[in-house]
């Protein structure tokens, strides 16, 4: 089995790491224990599919910009946040200079902050929330970064028929080399391990 690097966002000016909260609803995994993106768990431990209609989901964005404006205030960064709703789902973008530290080290410090905002949305709609923070145009840059990844590990197995183990990702990072593998024919990718070190493994699809 190939070991496979992936290569590292720009990481932030403070190395000081932030432990990455869990994220329902991310991560789209091809294995077993693995729910559809749009789940979301219920408080006796099982899942329920929730209808979220569009005006429903573009308030939820409303709610998490001004959540992450009182932060920004509090932190004294300046930023341009835009709020909008894409692909199913609630999303609040923060646009400035010098934002890398709301980054973190491979996005550790924007996934903390993301779990903050959906519990600020949760408080007032009582609906568990699947929005999704970017800050500086990381997710988007690290999109590409990983589509990237999933593809050269595609030529790997490919070229040799060997399996291709990839770094432990996020839920995030997981779901973004799935969505690409997934897309290619004749190979698959399904995750393996537990956070935070829970991986990728491409391999020639049955």
């Amino acid at each position: 089995m190939t070991e496979t690097s992936i290569p590292r966002a720009e990481q932030a000016l403070d190395e000081e790491e932030t432990a990455t909260l869990a994220v329902d609803g991310d991560d789209t995994e091809t294995d077993d224990d693995s729910a559809a993106d749009d789940d979301t768990d219920t408080a006796a431990g099982g899942r329920v599919k929730k209808a979220v209609s569009e005006s429903d989901l573009f308030r939820q964005s409303e709610i998490a910009a001004d959540y992450v404006e009182g932060l920004l205030d509090i932190l004294d960064y300046d930023g341009d946040i835009d709020e909008l709703v894409a692909a199913g789902r609630p999303m609040v973008e923060v646009v400035g200079e010098r934002l890398q530290n709301l980054v973190g080290q491979r996005g550790a410090t924007l996934e903390a902050l993301q779990e903050l905002t959906r519990l600020a949305v949760f408080r007032q709609t009582g609906t568990p929330s699947r929005l999704l923070l970017d800050v500086g145009g990381y997710r988007s840059n690290r999109r590409k970064e990983l589509a990237a990844v999933a593809k050269n590990a595609v030529e790997k197995v490919k070229e040799y028929g060997e399996p291709v183990r990839l770094e432990a990702m996020s839920a995030f990072e997981r779901k973004c080399v799935h969505d690409v593998v997934n897309a290619m024919s004749g190979v698959a990718s399904e995750s393996e391990g537990v956070e935070p070190n829970r991986r990728i493994v491409v391999r020639p699809a049955d």
